[in-house]
């Protein structure tokens, strides 16, 4: 776990992804279910039952690969939120264009940093934690993250900026 004091004296540290953190979210980034079901599924999960659906979609990639996302918490607050899983864990990348990813890379899907947040080191010190993670396994061969040039982040699909600003090419 990683841990370090911001400016106003509030440790921040980087936990594991449960589904009970996942409910402190806001609900459209912890409803965001762009990486987890493939487009057809997701237009028909209703609005209020998304983030039941996410957790279900959580202990799914728990029980067949391990852990799948880090949380940068303020104190106690969630403020940031990573998720990371094989391409074959992430139907929706089927509906990118560039898609599919390699079969032997983790994806880097879902970012989210609050906005108070943004701009802090918060984004990196996630993405630092994931490759901390994703090297203790052993297993990985490479971490793929699919982004957009422009447009606002949603915390569903990363700015291309982000990552580029976070060592992605």
């Amino acid at each position: 776990m990683t841990e370090r004091r911001c400016r106003e004296g509030m440790s921040r540290k980087i936990v594991p992804l449960t589904g009970d953190r996942l409910a402190t979210l806001p609900p459209e980034v912890a409803g965001c279910l762009f990486w987890e079901y493939a487009p057809v599924e997701r237009e028909r999960i209703d609005t209020e039952d998304r983030l039941v659906a996410k957790q279900a979609w959580l202990r799914r990639v728990e029980s067949e690969w391990g852990g799948c996302g880090q949380v940068a918490l303020l104190g106690d607050e969630v403020r940031g939120l990573m998720v990371y899983a094989p391409g074959s864990l992430l139907p929706g990348i089927a509906a990118l264009p560039s898609a599919p990813a390699s079969p032997d890379a983790v994806v880097m899907g879902a970012a989210w940093v609050a906005p108070d947040r943004r701009r802090h080191g918060v984004g990196r010190m996630l993405v630092q934690a994931m490759a901390r993670d994703l090297v203790k396994r052993g297993d990985v061969r490479a971490v793929e993250a699919f982004g957009v040039q422009a447009g606002p982040a949603t915390g569903c699909v990363l700015p291309a900026v982000f990552l580029g600003a976070t060592g992605f090419r």
